[in-house]
């Protein structure tokens, strides 16, 4: 016998109805439609079970990992509309592809990495990009050409001025090495005079006045002693007591000069032996004036005046490291006459410069080489114009290096013409080093002209020459 059926339960409008077919979802957001809201939960009287609702079970836990690639860019739907500007893909990502780059109309694709030079190439301090392009490869040229001067420019100047002897104390040994003077100047006789130091030695010229010589000024004697080693004036090293040089054949104390003089502008002038052609007294006499020019120019800048210009008192000595045959080095020693210098126009020295100018010429002026005429032009705009010491030195470097009168005027290519004149200078030390030869003191002065001209300089020099 059969019991009642139970009473089927009615469920109400607000019950939630379950799948009839099993599928796989989130447990989470089960839960969350099985939990109906407070607002939506049906009163009831009945009392609320006690019984403790088993837990849900834990949620896996999801690994996220870093990626590089972009993700795609999902279609927009037509009921939102995009806000803003569209965006680009990101440029700097490594998996964006090129169909995808190009097919985002958005923004231009990611340029390819511009390829770097290996270690053979590194050297040039260019990229692929700059060797296409003319004016990148031309100004690295000119860059290095520059560089290469300045760098054989400090390394002759350490040649030539290297190995200064410093000054004298107490403990050297001096010993006299000829009794005979080895250059003889308008006011001082110069003996060779060896100086001992431990292992080092030294050989510098005692600095003899002559009898009945003019006093010397006190104010230049103490601006040559301040003056630092430079390559075109003399030296001092100290004072040397009487007594301390056995057998001197002089008496009272004289100075020791740094560099030792071979003869003076004066005996170069007048030396016998075979004539020499025109060309090359020009070329040569331009050489010196070209030192004493420097010489001048910090006289100048110090604010000091040598009132007289005499050959006799010009000294010429042997570069260090040089060719006998090349061209001396001139010493200015006269620093007796040296003045303060009034304040006043900068052309102190322009006309004394000029009548040793036309001494050291000679016949030479008469010569039709181009040399020779520029040189008496300088003359003739000394006399007009009364250049400073450092604007005759500059029309005295273009005389012997160029540019030329053709290149005076506006709109001269003077630039251009530096450029090329500095690169043919670096050609012509390289090849002559190939055969071995040693640079010397005109291949020295022709890299500090290049060194520090520009184009205003040039222009300058033009205009004193030609204007």
């Amino acid at each position: 016998m059969s019991g009642p059926e139970p009473p089927t339960e009615t469920r109400g409008p607000d019950d939630p109805t379950l799948p009839t077919q099993p599928t796989y979802i989130n447990l989470g957001e089960v839960r969350a439609h099985l939990l109906p809201s407070k607002a939506c939960r049906p009163r009831t009287t009945e009392a609320l079970p006690t019984a403790p609702q088993p837990a849900p079970p834990p949620l896996p836990r999801k690994t996220l990992t870093r990626t590089q690639s972009v993700p795609t860019h999902r279609p927009a739907s037509p009921g939102r509309a995009p806000r803003g500007p569209p965006r680009r893909p990101l440029l700097g990502s490594r998996s964006l592809d090129e169909g995808q780059a190009g097919g985002d109309e958005a923004g231009p694709p990611c340029p390819p990495a511009e390829p770097a030079l290996g270690p053979p190439d590194a050297a040039l301090g260019l990229s692929v990009r700059d060797l296409q392009r003319p004016e990148a490869v031309r100004a690295a040229l000119e860059a290095w050409q520059l560089g290469a001067l300045r760098a054989v420019h400090a390394r002759l100047r350490a040649r030539l001025l290297g190995g200064h002897p410093g000054p004298c104390h107490p403990g050297h040994a001096l010993r006299l090495l000829d009794s005979s003077p080895c250059a003889e100047s308008g006011d001082a006789l110069y003996y060779r005079v060896v100086r001992v130091d431990g292992d080092a030695w030294h050989v510098l010229a005692a600095k003899v006045p002559k009898p009945g010589a003019e006093e010397p000024h006190p104010w230049g004697l103490e601006l040559q002693a301040s003056l630092a080693a430079h390559f075109n004036l003399q030296g001092l090293c100290g004072l040397v007591p009487e007594g301390a040089v056995p057998q001197a054949p002089w008496r009272g104390p004289v100075a020791l000069a740094a560099e030792v003089p071979e003869r003076t502008v004066a005996q170069w002038l007048a030396e016998e032996g075979a004539p020499r052609p025109l060309v090359d007294v020009a070329r040569a006499g331009a050489l010196l004036l070209l030192q004493l020019s420097a010489a001048l120019e910090l006289l100048e800048a110090r604010g000091a005046v040598l009132a007289e210009l005499r050959p006799e008192n010009l000294l010429l000595a042997a570069p260090r490291g040089c060719a006998a045959a090349g061209p001396p080095r001139l010493l200015l020693a006269d620093f007796g006459r040296v003045r303060p210098c009034p304040r006043g126009p900068p052309g102190t020295h322009a006309e004394p410069f000029a009548h040793l100018l036309r001494t050291l010429l000679g016949p030479a002026v008469a010569s039709a080489a181009p040399l020779a005429r520029g040189l008496e032009r300088l003359a003739t705009q000394l006399a007009l114009s009364q250049p400073s010491a450092a604007q005759t030195r500059g029309a005295l470097q273009a005389l012997l290096w160029g540019p030329g009168p053709e290149l005076h005027g506006r709109g001269a290519p003077l630039g251009p013409w530096l450029r090329v004149r500095r690169a043919l200078l670096v050609l012509q030390l390289a090849e002559r080093a190939a055969g071995g030869e040693v640079p010397g003191l005109e291949d020295w002065l022709c890299c500090e002209y290049l060194a520090e001209a520009t184009e205003a300089s040039l222009s300058h020099a033009l205009a004193l020459l030609w204007g």
